[in-house]
């Protein structure tokens, strides 16, 4: 009976549904987080008869056949690239992104990563860093002596100094875009690695090209929408409890088959 199979795939589907919504849940209040959510298509068919088939011999032709579905499957876990609220922190290192756009990292292996956290620090040896320790590209590093820092929204890094009346020029910050973000590799973090699909990154100056701009002293919150992942997590509820009736029917009917005397 077909129906166990496909009703399991069923239950497999909103099972990956649910994990979904959990982890959008979990991350309600990380920095600039974005919202999933799972995708899905159907299986194969059975062609019991297929659609056109000839079944007279004057040419009659049947306008819809039999097509058996065989149940569903996850395609993706797409991204939702809604930009979260800008909450004010008063930080000289936090960093809104307002648009889109990537921060470009550093890892300890070497290669790239970017992220839309910027929740920025200072390492000991004044290097601006990610809340993991990983440099930010380009590298600045900011004195010792410097008394405060102002960033503006085109990524220029000021340092004021208690002896001097002109800030100083520490740096430029860059952002980087992709020609499709979904497509980014997430490693955990907040940090994305670049992928085939995502496209090379085009790396210029926040307000150049369609990038956004930058807000010092601000920080992106999650675009999770509570209420709605508390609906779709019902929704999904109520599709596992479906299709677990679904094999509860056919195993009764499968009962009822092996009863017959």
């Amino acid at each position: 009976m077909r129906a166990l199979q496909i009703a399991a795939t069923g239950m497999s589907a909103q099972q990956t549904r649910v994990e979904v919504i959990s982890n959008n849940l979990a991350n309600m209040s990380t920095t600039g987080y974005n919202a999933r959510r799972a995708e899905f298509a159907d299986l194969h068919y059975q062609q019991a008869t297929r659609p056109g088939t000839v079944t007279a011999a004057d040419g009659t032709v049947i306008p819809a056949g039999v097509q058996l579905g065989l149940g569903v499957r996850p395609t993706a876990v797409s991204v939702n690239l809604q930009q979260g609220a800008l909450t004010q922190t008063g930080g000289d290192l936090d960093l809104a992104i307002d648009g889109e756009g990537y921060i470009e990292v550093t890892l300890p292996s070497g290669i790239s990563a970017y992220t839309r956290d910027g929740g920025l620090k200072r390492s000991p040896d004044g290097l601006i860093v990610t809340s993991d320790g990983y440099p930010v590209v380009p590298g600045i590093t900011i004195p010792d002596d410097a008394s405060t820092i102002s960033i503006n929204a085109a990524g220029e890094v000021y340092a004021y100094f208690s002896d001097q009346v002109e800030p100083e020029l520490l740096g430029q910050l860059t952002l980087a875009g992709f020609s499709n973000e979904k497509g980014l590799e997430a490693i955990g973090s907040n940090l994305f690695l670049e992928t085939a699909a995502s496209g090379t990154p085009q790396v210029t100056t926040p307000g150049v090209d369609g990038l956004g701009t930058l807000r010092q002293g601000y920080l992106e919150d999650s675009s999770v929408d509570s209420v709605r992942e508390i609906t779709e997590l019902i929704k999904a509820q109520r599709g596992y409890e479906l299709n677990a009736k679904v094999i509860t029917a056919a195993d009764q009917m499968l009962a009822a088959t092996t009863q017959v005397r």
